[in-house]
C-alpha cells in the first residue's frame, strides 16, 4: 500500500515501476480513503500500543493506494524493495532509503508475512476484483525447475 504521505509526495508511479520493473505482477490496485474501521481492522495487531493513534490517523487523512502484487517470493521481495521501516536504516537503493525521512512518514506499508497478506488483501478486496492473468515476460523473469 501506497500511504498517505506517498500519494501527497506523488511517488505512486515510481514506486509502482520499482515494483513492476522488479518483475511482479499487479493483479489489483484500488485508490482509496480508509475509513476508520478499514485503519483499524488493518492495525489491529498494534491496537493499544503506544503509536496505534498515529497510524490511524494518518492513513486515513488522505487517499492510499492499495495494490496485491503476485511473484514468486513476493513478501519477501517486496519487503526487501521498501527497505526497513525505519528510513534512516532502510538500504540507500529500497523505496524507504530514497523517499523516506522519518518512521511517522515512510511512504509505503507492505505484509509481513503470506498470512497478513491474505488478511490485508480482504479488507480492500473482494475476490473477484483480483485479476488473474499470465504474462509471457514471466519466462524471461524465473527459471523453470
Amino acid at each position: 500500500m501506497i500511504k498517505p504521505d506517498g500519494v501527497q509526495r506523488n511517488l505512486i508511479g515510481k514506486i509502482i515501476s520499482r515494483l513492476e520493473d522488479k518483475g511482479l505482477k499487479l493483479v489489483a490496485i484500488k485508490f482509496l480513503r480508509l475509513t476508520k474501521e478499514q485503519a483499524a481492522e488493518h492495525y489491529r495487531e498494534h491496537a493499544g500500543k503506544e503509536f496505534y493513534e498515529r497510524l490511524i490517523s494518518l492513513i486515513t487523512s488522505a487517499p492510499v493506494v492499495a495494490m496485491v502484487w503476485e511473484g514468486k517470493n513476493a513478501v519477501f521481495i517486496v519487503r526487501k524493495l521498501m527497505g526497513a521501516t525505519d528510513p534512516a536504516q532502510a538500504d540507500a537503493g529500497s523505496i524507504r532509503g530514497l523517499y523516506g525521512m522519518s518512521m511517522g512518514r515512510n511512504i509505503i506499508h507492505g505484509a509481513d508475512s503470506v498470512d497478513s497478506a491474505r488478511r490485508e488483501i480482504s479488507i480492500y478486496f473482494r475476490p473477484e476484483e483480483l485479476v488473474s492473468y499470465e504474462k509471457t515476460l514471466e519466462t524471461w523473469i524465473y527459471e523453470e525447475k
